[in-house]
């Protein structure tokens, strides 16, 4: 059986150079460059750096110029939402119409990547459905817990309002190798446990849809904090330390070994 590392730092001779894509406040790229900063500071040099930030938003809403003025880095933007709107083309990518204008839309993404010879994109809160290939992605649910038919149960944007309607008792951060589908590819990392802690019985949360709403937003802002900003830089890191490998059939390895549930490193149960 043949293994194909994410990252072979050994042959590249070099630390892994990161593209890190992002759409609003970047919290998730903040804390990949501080754990660059931290392994370079520990280390004398970071496995991994960060080259630039590019994003979907050329709004005020997104904070990637500021972040990356701050880390002294090239920051690119192009809009997705004026781009379809000039082309008067769908925004979805379910359709071929909508993935045909996506593909036309990530060129110019590609042709960054392809100029600083980037090694892996870091999608740290990008809301645009990607086409782009070497990307690691953040979601906030287990993505090992599975529906009887063996699908993925908590995907999309609103797999933490799904997790507590559904009466889980923890929550976790997932991270993961991208492939064509919305949450669907190689699973890496699975964050350590968060409590779901609720003010009211689940069965009366249920019946007000504010009350789920607010709950899930509560939650999905502490999960963000000890789940997300935990396991993606931490997956990062170790991608660029060679540990993170799939076989012929796309399924996950870390230092060789299988890990059909994700590499977790757990922690206390907050």
């Amino acid at each position: 059986m043949a293994l194909r590392l994410l990252f072979d730092r050994a042959a590249k001779g070099r630390p892994m150079r990161i593209g890190a894509f992002m759409s609003g406040s970047g919290t998730n790229i903040v804390k990949l460059i501080e754990g660059e900063k931290a392994l370079s500071a520990k280390e004398g040099i970071s496995p991994y750096e960060v080259v630039f930030i590019f994003s979907d938003r050329s709004d005020g809403l997104c904070q990637g110029e500021e972040i990356a003025l701050s880390a002294g880095i090239p920051y690119f933007s192009y809009d997705i939402r004026r781009f379809h709107h000039l082309r008067k083309a769908k925004r979805t990518a379910v359709t071929r119409e909508g993935l045909t204008a996506r593909k036309e839309f990530d060129q110019v993404a590609e042709k960054i990547v392809g100029a600083f010879d980037i090694d892996v994109i870091a999608l740290g809160g990008y809301m645009s459905y990607i086409t782009l290939n070497r990307c690691i992605n953040v979601h906030p649910a287990d993505l090992s817990v599975t529906t009887p038919e063996g699908k993925r149960r908590y995907v999309g944007d609103h797999a933490v309002r799904d997790a507590i309607f559904a009466g889980e008792k923890t929550l976790r951060s997932s991270t993961l190798w991208t492939d064509e589908g919305v949450d669907t590819g190689p699973l890496l990392m699975v964050s350590p446990p968060l409590r779901v802690t609720l003010t009211e019985p689940l069965h009366e949360i249920k019946k007000d849809r504010e009350k789920l709403e607010a709950a899930a937003n509560a939650h999905q802002e502490r999960l963000k904090e000890m789940g997300d900003w935990v396991v993606f830089p931490r997956t990062v890191e170790l991608v660029a330390r060679g540990l993170f490998a799939l076989d012929d059939d796309g399924h996950p390895f870390f230092d060789g070994k299988p890990i059909p549930q994700g590499y977790r490193e757990e922690g206390p149960l907050d």
